[in-house]
C-alpha cells in the first residue's frame, strides 16, 4: 500500500512538472518528464492492481 501511495504522489508531481515545462516550451525536459510520468503511472497502476487483487 505504501508503494502505491508513493508512486501516485510521484506521478502527480511529475504530471505538474510536465504541464509547466510544456508551457515553457523546453521540449527536452518536457519529454523527460513525460517518460517519468509514464513510468510512475504504470507502477502506480501495477501496485494498485496487486493491492486490490490479493486473495485472502
Amino acid at each position: 500500500m505504501k508503494a502505491h501511495k508513493y508512486w501516485s504522489i510521484g506521478a502527480l508531481i511529475t504530471m505538474i512538472c510536465t504541464f509547466l515545462t510544456g508551457h515553457i516550451e523546453n521540449h527536452m525536459i518536457h519529454a523527460s518528464f513525460g517518460m517519468i510520468v509514464l513510468i510512475c503511472m504504470i507502477m502506480s497502476v501495477y501496485s494498485g492492481h496487486k493491492m486490490t487483487s490479493r486473495k485472502n
